[in-house]
C-alpha cells in the first residue's frame, strides 16, 4: 500500500504529510480545489516528467516523496538490482522526486540517485492509474493479453514456453550465421586463422606484463643505474674518505672508551652494529652492480617483446587478459566454421526438437487461454450488467499469428458492444469516456483476485454516471478494496460514502496566497461533506447522506 505522500510546493499545496490508511479511500472536494494537485504528485513519484511551471510560485524547487510498504518486495527489489539501488528495508520503498526552477531534476530510490526510467518501471508494477482519459494500460493488446493469462492462470506456462521460444531463435540465429555465403565464410575464416596465429604465436601469459615491464625498466635504465650505484658506493667503501672508513676510525675510539667505562658497552655494541649493516649494503650493492647488463641485445629483444603485447593488447584488449580471450573465443569460432558441416546437423537437430517444444508448450498456452477468454468474457458482461450495461455484449477473440511469437501462437482482443444490435467493437475504439471507465472497473472487479498490483487509483472515473449505477460502481469499488488499497477522486456522494476513510480537499485564502490542504472527515463532518456532493447541507440531504452512510456498515 501507499503508506505516506508528502509535497513540497507544488502547484497551490505547500505542505502536505499525507498518511494513507488501506482499503478503500475516497478523495472529494470542491471542483478546482486541487484534487487533481493530489493525483499529479502521485504520477510524479511514478515517472512521470515534471514541468517547472508546477513549483509554487516563489519558490525554487518543488519535492514529491512516497513511502510504499510491499508485502512482497522480490520483483520490485530485482528492477532495483539491475541499477545498482539497496533493496527494500522491511518491506519499504521510498520514492522521492525533485526539480527545480533552473531545470534540473532528480530521482532517489532508497535514498540512491537513479534514472527517471526506475521510476516509470517500478511504477508500473505499483500502481494501476485510471482516470476520464487515462487507460492505456486496458487498451494496450499485450496488457490484454497479460489479463486473460493471469485469469486463466497460465502464467508458469507462458514463461515455460517463452523460455523454449528463446533457446528456438538462439538456435535458428546461430544456424543462420553458419550458413551465410561461401565468400563471406572465407574471408571470415582468413582472418579468424592469422587472430588465432598471431595470439598464439605470441605464447604469452596475462601474468606476465608486470615481470616483464619490470625487467624491462630496469635493463633500459641500466646505464643510469650503474652510474648512480657507483656514486653509491664511492662514498660508502671507495674514496679515501669513505663512510665506512670514517665509521672504522669511530669504532676503534669506541673499543677505548669501552676499556675505561664497561658502561659504554652498549653504545659500542650499536655502533657496531650499523657499521654491519652498513658493510651488508655496501656488499649486496657491489652485487647489485655486478648484475647490471649493458648487453644491447638483450635490451632490444625486451623492446621488441614489449611493443608486442601492447600491439595485441590494441588489437584485441585493453588487457592480456582479454587478449586471451579473444583469441580463445576465435579459436572456437575458427574451430565451428572449419567443421561447420557437423555443426549445422548438430544445430538442425537441436532446431527441429526445439520446435517440437515451442508447438507442444504453445499449444498448450493457447488451449488454456481458449478456455479461460470466454469465462472471463462471461464474467466481465455480468460486472457490467450490474453497472449499467444492461443489454451489452463483451467478447475476447483470439488471432492467430502467422508465426510463433514470444508470447505465445496468438494475440488477443477485447471487444464491446455497449448497445443492442451493434456489433462488438475493440476497447480502443469506444469514444465514451464514461463507458471505457465503467468497462475498466468490471475488468479490475473480475480480476481481483489475480491482479498483483496492490494500489489502484481513479480519478473521476464516475463521470457520466448516476442513480443506481452510481451505487453499482461504489460496491464494485469497496470490494476491490477488500484486496488492496484503491484511491478514488469523486463527486459522486454514493461512492465517497462506500470508502472506508474519506479525505476532503479544500482551498483556502491565507496569508494573502491561495493554498490547498487535504483532511480527513470523520463522523458529523463526513456527513455534511456527503451532504454537500447531494447538493446542501438541507436537513433532507443530511438525512439522505446519514442513510448513505449507514448503509455501508
Amino acid at each position: 500500500m501507499l503508506a505516506s505522500l508528502s509535497i513540497r510546493n507544488l502547484a497551490l499545496v505547500e505542505t502536505l504529510d499525507w498518511g494513507l490508511p488501506s482499503g478503500f479511500v475516497a478523495i472529494t472536494g470542491e471542483t478546482g480545489s486541487g484534487k487533481s494537485i493530489i493525483l499529479g504528485a502521485l504520477k510524479l513519484v511514478l515517472g512521470e516528467r515534471a514541468d517547472k511551471s508546477l513549483i509554487r510560485t516563489g519558490a525554487d524547487q518543488c519535492s514529491v516523496e512516497a513511502v510504499f510498504h510491499l508485502e512482497d518486495t522480490r520483483k520490485v527489489d530485482a528492477v532495483l538490482a539491475e541499477q545498482g539501488v539497496d533493496p527494500c528495508s522491511d518491506g519499504q520503498l521510498i520514492i522521492k522526486r525533485v526539480f527545480t526552477a533552473s531545470g534540473s531534476n532528480r530521482q532517489f530510490v532508497n535514498c540512491s540517485a537513479t534514472p527517471l526510467s526506475v521510476l516509470k518501471n517500478l511504477g508500473d508494477s505499483l500502481v494501476d492509474l485510471h482516470g476520464p482519459h487515462d487507460h492505456q494500460s486496458l487498451l494496450d493488446a499485450a496488457r490484454q493479453l497479460e489479463l486473460l493469462d493471469s485469469f486463466a492462470g497460465s502464467h508458469p506456462a507462458r514463461e515455460k514456453y517463452t523460455a523454449a521460444y528463446r533457446q528456438l531463435t538462439r538456435l535458428q540465429a546461430e544456424h543462420a550465421e553458419l550458413s551465410t555465403s561461401e565468400a563471406s565464410l572465407e574471408r571470415e575464416l582468413d582472418l579468424l586463422r592469422h587472430q588465432v596465429s598471431e595470439i598464439e604465436a605470441a605464447a604469452f601469459e596475462s601474468e606476465e606484463e608486470e615481470a616483464l615491464l619490470s625487467r624491462y625498466t630496469v635493463a633500459s635504465n641500466s646505464r643510469r643505474l650503474l652510474e648512480v650505484s657507483q656514486r653509491i658506493l664511492q662514498r660508502l667503501v671507495e674514496a679515501d674518505d669513505s663512510l665506512l672508513a670514517g665509521l672504522s676510525e669511530v669504532q676503534r675510539a669506541f673499543r677505548d672508551l669501552e676499556k675505561i667505562d664497561p658502561q659504554t658497552a652498549a653504545m659500542a655494541q650499536s655502533h657496531a652494529e650499523a657499521v654491519s649493516a652498513l658493510e651488508d649494503v655496501a656488499h649486496a650493492l657491489q652485487q647489485y652492480t655486478a648484475r647490471l647488463d649493458l648487453d644491447g641485445e638483450q635490451l632490444a629483444q625486451l623492446e621488441e617483446r614489449v611493443s608486442l603485447l601492447e600491439t595485441l593488447k590494441r588489437k584485441y584488449g585493453p588487457a592480456l587478459a582479454d587478449v586471451l580471450a579473444f583469441g580463445e573465443n576465435a579459436a572456437t569460432r575458427l574451430r565451428k566454421i572449419e567443421s561447420r558441416g557437423d555443426e549445422l546437423e548438430r544445430l538442425a537437430r537441436e532446431i527441429t526438437a526445439a520446435q517440437k517444444e515451442v508447438g507442444a508448450l504453445g499449444e498448450k498456452l493457447t488451449a488454456a487461454r481458449r478456455k479461460a477468454a470466454p469465462k472471463l468474457a462471461k464474467d466481465i458482461q455480468s460486472q457490467l450488467h450490474e453497472l449499467g450495461f444492461k443489454k451489452s455484449g463483451f467478447e475476447i477473440t483470439l488471432h492467430p499469428t502467422s508465426a510463433a511469437q514470444a508470447t505465445g501462437f496468438e494475440t488477443v482482443e477485447f471487444l464491446f458492444a455497449p448497445n443492442p444490435g451493434e456489433p462488438a467493437k475493440p476497447l480502443k475504439a469506444i469514444a465514451s469516456s464514461g463507458e471505457i471507465s465503467r468497462v475498466m472497473l468490471a475488468v479490475k472487479t473480475s480480476l481481483a483476485a489475480q491482479d498483483a498490483i496492490p494500489l489502484l487509483v481513479f480519478d473521476e472515473i464516475d463521470a457520466n454516471v448516476g442513480g443506481e449505477i452510481a451505487h453499482a460502481v461504489a460496491a464494485k469499488m469497496r470490494a476491490l478494496g477488500e484486496g488492496r488499497q484503491v484511491l478514488c477522486i469523486t463527486h459522486l456522494p454514493q461512492v465517497a460514502a462506500a470508502a472506508a476513510a474519506q479525505f476532503v480537499v479544500s482551498k483556502n485564502f491565507t496569508g494573502g496566497r491561495t493554498i490547498s490542504d487535504l483532511v480527513e472527515v470523520k463522523d458529523q463532518l463526513r456527513v455534511e461533506e456527503i451532504a454537500r456532493m447531494l447538493g446542501g447541507k438541507s436537513d433532507s440531504a443530511l438525512a439522505h447522506a446519514g442513510t448513505l452512510l449507514a448503509g455501508r456498515k
